[in-house]
């Protein structure tokens, strides 16, 4: 029997809730995985990763490879035991960050670019994707793809479709642990939909651990990004895992589950922390914001994680943020990513239910409504607004 398991354990429409088994234990879906890009997420250590409730971390190839390199993390263990954590890790292929970079050269062989620490220049082929992930030890990998920016016309994206199924064609022949490590294909194809259809159909035939969507949430907009969404995912095996790659807003991650994604990731909770941006169930609000000054509400006085559980308020993060102290941004990133494990539980709770959409509705309409009331629902912003000094 396969070490990777996707088990469907209920449906409410077309939305899933499922498990998803892997070597480092199983993954209840849908579920968010927490970006640590550098092996690290940003303000948190792993002990407050796993208070969070996160199931799964997501690492970046090509940085590590850059730094401190495959082969040291190799030598330590893994990447597990490198970053102390015990349960699933996935890798990106590093192709987004290279297609990235200014001067690369893209070709049907690969990508060349230059070491942004070394200038040195550098190739980054599908094979060299695979060995380093090889290396790395995740879970979870991903196949080498040529992630098509918005827009594109449709010629360039024809071209990354062709690239993608060919370059995946290469990470499977160089993959060498296909017991320990699943190699998730990518459906790309840009905002047309009979090259997503193309691109998904022969990915089929691959008959892989699970697939990812591609080359959305690069700028066409909620309406184009929940189109393609819909239309891809209706082309993907219904006992596979499902991954919405680099999608991150709670809005944009409620709307594609419906379609029947299972997995997400996104920088989002952490840089938006870093910034003092976070989320609550009334909206997203900015704690460096005059009005939140003389605020003595936690961020969200429902919310259960450690930053709100503590009495920490909202006009000690607005001093800290003012006083560029590093705890606000520690503090604002247990509470964002503590909220996006608990959306995807409520989310899952909901679609086992058998109430989704109902779910749905409600929690947007408070979400999106709900940025003009105060903690306490009572008072109205802008009435804060005015007497706050």
């Amino acid at each position: 029997m396969s070490t990777f398991r996707y088990t469907l354990h209920r449906a409410a429409g077309a939305a899933r809730a499922g498990v998803f088994d892997t070597p480092h234990g199983p993954v209840e879906t849908p579920a968010f995985m927490v970006v640590g890009t550098r092996g690290a997420v940003r303000a948190l250590t792993t002990e407050q990763l796993r208070a969070s409730g996160a199931q799964v971390l997501l690492a970046n190839t090509y940085h590590l490879a850059l730094r401190p390199g495959e082969a040291l993390v190799q030598k330590l263990g893994g990447l597990h035991s490198f970053m102390g954590w015990d349960g699933p890790l996935l890798t990106d292929s590093g192709g987004f960050q290279v297609f990235s970079l200014p001067h690369k050269e893209i070709s049907d062989r690969g990508v060349r670019f230059r070491n942004e620490h070394t200038g040195d220049s550098m190739d980054l082929t599908p094979e060299r994707s695979i060995e380093i992930q090889n290396a790395l030890g995740a879970d979870i990998i991903m196949a080498f793809d040529e992630c098509t920016p918005h827009p594109a016309d449709e010629k360039l994206a024809a071209t990354g479709v062709r690239r993608t199924l060919g370059w995946l064609d290469r990470c499977l022949k160089a993959h060498t642990r296909t017991r320990e490590q699943a190699l998730f294909g990518i459906v790309q194809g840009g905002c047309y939909e009979h090259l997503r259809t193309g691109c998904a159909t022969a990915l089929l035939a691959f008959d892989l651990p699970g697939y990812a969507i591609g080359g959305v949430s690069v700028g066409e907009g909620h309406e184009e990004l929940c189109r393609i969404t819909a239309h891809t995912t209706a082309l993907l095996p219904a006992d596979k895992p499902r991954y919405l790659m680099g999608v991150g807003l709670p809005e944009d991650m409620l709307a594609t589950i419906g379609f029947g994604v299972d997995l997400f990731d996104c920088v989002i909770p952490t840089r938006y922390a870093r910034s003092a941006s976070v989320f609550t169930r009334r909206g997203r609000i900015r704690l460096s914001n005059r009005r939140y000054r003389r605020d003595g509400y936690p961020i969200d006085p429902t919310c259960a994680c450690g930053a709100c559980a503590s009495g920490v308020s909202r006009a000690y993060l607005h001093h800290l943020f003012h006083a560029g102290e590093i705890n606000a941004a520690i503090l604002a990133s247990i509470h964002n990513v503590h909220f996006y494990q608990w959306l995807m539980r409520e989310a899952r709770a909901a679609i086992l239910a058998g109430d989704y959409e109902r779910w749905r509705t409600d929690f947007l309409h408070a979400y999106q409504g709900g940025a003009s009331r105060t903690a306490g629902g009572a008072r109205d912003l802008r009435r804060r607004e005015n007497t706050a000094s």
